[in-house]
């Protein structure tokens, strides 16, 4: 009985502290997607580097300030402030911290071991699921990629038709708070493409599409309905409404503020998703998207960027070309569809610049190149005033080279996240290290 008494009173003091008894604590009202400013840092001064911009010609002998996490002055001459603490780049190449915008880096851990992984939520529809949540700042693979240029990326869920919320994470810090600098940043959805089987009929084609998309416009129906609601609340003669948590998180997409990250990758895919969205009036990204080059017109004429899903992948169907991926970011460029190049990986997305070194071995020019792992990727995300480039008030995010960015030969010297300059090691040097120096 004391315990049934004592049970009682929490209720009681958990309901006082909360308000409306509706109302979890476990599903917050909705907020827009929010940044997360740089934690100050101090001083910094990185001095004889040559300097690539990305929007500019590169500048020899050149030096960097960073105050408090931002990029404070660049160029030739400038002077170090008194008390800021001097890093000699020797003539070395600085660039902007790599960005990969799609990864499931901090979501998983070893493929074999269900418990390391988070990627996925029962359920078909859960856009109400947030990754950085999930996050785990301890992964053995984020220092991995950093210490390979990479200092920014999008930690996207999987699994479902809507998947849940991502987010953008500088690769370092304590809790996962520290971390993120945007979230949510959108919302992740596996599209169901139709079917292309030549055994099937026009007719039995469209059927099955259709049965297909029937849940998801009903899902998206309600939701909207959720916002007429959710709009009316307040007004005079309108009754309260229960809430959900996952109508709730479709608010910002459905308004426009953020985008849809669709996943697809065949033609067929790519222009049912287009007509769908504009139909659904929502703002679209494509993620994959192996065969856009069949409709690179209708993607530049509806302005819409993909996210490519690496280079070094698979052709799309067995009577593609060998080459097809490896070309994809070419013809992507000339057509002038905007895009950026993703690893899709979390153990391996320290590749990331050697995907793009294939698409430049298979004519995309160099110069896009490195933008596609920099400046567009900050575009595509709606964050090209912090990051993508090493322009005066933008975050600093930064990467020393002893050569060229996509060269495998080359070597990272330091970067640099939020001003703040990381420990270069990680589980790979620490195990180079130990079986170097082994007995002879």
């Amino acid at each position: 009985m004391n315990r049934l008494v004592a049970y009682g009173v929490w209720v009681l003091l958990f309901v006082s502290a909360w308000g409306d008894a509706s109302v979890s604590p476990l599903a917050p009202r909705y907020e827009a997607s929010q940044e997360r400013p740089v934690r100050a840092r101090g001083v910094y001064a990185i001095r004889n580097v040559t300097v690539h911009p990305i929007t500019a010609p590169p500048i020899e002998n050149a030096v960097v300030v960073i105050r408090d996490g931002k990029i404070a002055a660049v160029g030739k001459n400038v002077p170090i402030p008194r008390g800021a603490q001097v890093y000699d780049g020797k003539g070395n190449h600085l660039y902007p911290g790599y960005i990969d915008a799609c990864t499931t880096l901090g979501l998983t851990e070893i493929g074999s071991i269900a418990a390391t992984i988070d990627t996925t939520e029962t359920g078909q529809f859960n856009p109400n699921a947030r990754a950085e949540i999930a996050l785990n700042p301890d992964s053995e693979l984020i220092p991995v990629t950093r210490v390979n240029g990479t200092t920014t990326v999008v930690a996207a869920p999987t699994g479902g038709i809507l998947s849940g919320m991502g987010c953008v994470m500088n690769l370092e810090g304590w809790t996962w708070e520290e971390m993120v600098i945007k979230t949510p940043i959108g919302l992740f959805m596996s599209f169901p493409a139709p079917s292309s089987a030549p055994n099937q009929s026009a007719e039995s084609r469209r059927r099955d599409w259709e049965s297909r998309m029937r849940p998801i416009n009903e899902f998206f129906e309600d939701a909207r309905r959720y916002l007429r609601a959710h709009q009316a609340a307040g007004k005079e003669g309108v009754p309260a409404h229960a809430r959900d948590p996952r109508f709730e998180a479709m608010i910002p997409i459905l308004e426009g503020k953020l985008p849809l990250f669709v996943r697809v990758h065949s033609a067929l895919g790519i222009q049912a998703a287009i007509r769908w969205a504009e139909e659904q009036r929502l703002r679209l990204v494509i993620v994959g998207g192996s065969e856009a080059w069949r409709v690179a017109d209708l993607l530049r004429e509806k302005q819409v960027p993909v996210i490519l899903e690496g280079v070094h992948n698979l052709p799309s169907a067995e009577s593609a070309s060998y080459d097809e991926p490896f070309v994809l970011p070419k013809q992507l460029y000339e057509k002038g569809v905007r895009f950026c190049i993703a690893s899709n990986d979390a153990s391996n997305a320290r590749n990331l610049p050697y995907h793009v070194a294939t698409a430049v071995a298979h004519g995309l020019p160099h110069d896009e190149a490195i933008k596609a792992i920099t400046l567009y990727p900050a575009q595509i995300l709606g964050l090209a005033h912090r990051l993508g480039s090493i322009e005066v008030g933008k975050d600093a995010n930064l990467v020393l080279l002893r050569g060229e960015p996509l060269d495998i030969r080359t070597q990272v010297i330091q970067v640099w996240i939020g001003g703040h300059p990381i420990e270069m090691t990680s589980k790979h040097i620490r195990l180079y290290e130990r079986y170097r120096s082994r007995p002879k």
